[in-house]
């Protein structure tokens, strides 16, 4: 167990919308460092959506992440000899970390055909409630109620 916590590292807000949300889903689009790339990818896929919905981008992408960030997840907990998928309330900066590497992961799976149309095409998804990482929320969601018996096993 370490002695104490690492201090938290705040981010820069983004240089087209100055909001640090857009800086930290960024730098988990980026790869190899590539954050100029990373950046031309997000502000695109912002402008279509915007193209699409006719209505601004940027809240389409709030709305589609609040849709994708889990409410609870099951963790794996050992009681005697067994292991229990113990249902437990998500931390509110892992929800949302969750799901942003949600979006993107599912994003970059679809089949359009750049990184640009998969990431507005995934966002608009979420907006409505659609789409793989929603998906992915509903079944977190599932497996939690399903084990809902071994929550008097939380930590």
């Amino acid at each position: 167990m370490r002695k104490s916590k690492p201090k938290k590292r705040y981010l820069l807000p983004d240089p087209k919308f100055k909001d640090t949300l857009v800086t930290k889903f960024v730098n988990n689009l980026m790869y190899d460092g590539k954050k100029s790339i990373s950046y031309n990818i997000f502000y695109d896929a912002i402008d279509l959506i915007a193209e699409k919905t006719k209505e601004d981008g940027l809240e389409i992408w709030k709305k589609g992440l609040n849709n994708v960030m889990p409410g609870v997840e099951v963790r794996s907990r050992r009681v005697g000899g067994a292991t229990f998928q113990v249902p437990t309330e998500v931390r509110p900066d892992r929800k949302l970390s969750l799901g942003i590497k949600w979006l993107i992961k599912y994003a970059r799976a679809r089949g359009e055909k750049t990184m640009t149309e998969r990431l507005a095409a995934e966002i608009i998804a979420a907006s409505k409630g659609e789409g793989a990482a929603v998906k992915k929320k509903d079944d977190i969601h599932r497996m939690a109620e399903a084990n809902k018996a071994f929550s008097h096993f939380r930590f």
